[in-house]
């Protein structure tokens, strides 16, 4: 039986809860009401204002690149295996968007360092990373990549960070899968511009990092603080 669109507003009110699923019909009458004009003045407006999202092209373009990520088919010890669990229908890293990993650099914005990195290996990843597309973020897997973890010999370079920038350190030998989709995650609200603040922020440790050992009392100093800006800008 066809509604009539007297009785449309009084059975679709536009203030209060919206109507049931199976006001189906009433739906799309208020939609053809709307593409007639029949919609006007307050009752436009406040369509408008609840079916409508304003933001900005940044917010838009990061919500875009945490959401559709392209990891790098790249594995680099033990952790390696971890890494690969996370695209099986368990953790099903599917849900955010990140479950396409290209074989290729040029078609990947995110590595994962899973696995120890070797004197030997150190250029090759860098050569790699500067590969990648831009924007493109590190997350360092497991403890090996991020401190050298048990190898703390000359063979392997003592954290990724001394060679390459790293946006997320995942702590673990070896992580879980659900560690680095934890890790994975941070680096979503990063990318979106709403960080969780670092442990050295939560427990007011300012000036305890490498750079700074020699002044871990307090602020790091004026000079520390340009010398460390120096040498992340030296590692891109």
């Amino acid at each position: 039986m066809e509604v009539k669109r007297e009785k449309l507003r009084a059975l679709a009110p536009l203030e209060g809860p919206p109507p049931a699923p199976s006001d189906l019909r009433v739906r799309q009458l208020r939609a053809r009401d709307l593409l007639r004009g029949d919609l006007e003045g307050p009752e436009l407006e406040a369509h408008i204002a609840d079916s409508m999202l304003t933001t900005n092209l940044d917010r838009v373009l990061n919500w875009g690149r945490a959401n559709s990520m392209f990891p790098l088919t790249f594995g680099l010890a033990c952790c390696a295996i971890e890494m690969m669990s996370i695209v099986s229908p368990r953790y099903d890293i599917a849900r955010f968007g990140a479950e396409n990993m290209r074989a290729s650099p040029r078609q990947a914005d995110m590595i994962i360092l899973s696995g120890r990195v070797s004197i030997k290996m150190a250029p090759v990843v860098r050569r790699i990373y500067d590969q990648m597309l831009e924007p493109k973020w590190a997350i360092s897997m497991g403890a090996c990549s991020s401190s050298g973890g048990m190898f703390a010999n000359y063979a392997v370079v003592q954290g990724a960070d001394k060679f390459m920038p790293v946006d997320i350190h995942v702590p673990g030998c070896p992580p879980r899968p659900e560690a680095l989709i934890y890790g994975f995650n941070k680096l979503q609200r990063m990318i979106l511009g709403n960080p969780d603040p670092g442990w050295r922020r939560r427990y007011n440790a300012d000036g305890t990092e490498e750079w700074a050992r020699d002044e871990t009392i307090g602020a790091p100093s004026a000079e520390a603080l340009e010398a460390y800006s120096a040498a992340r800008e030296r590692l891109g």
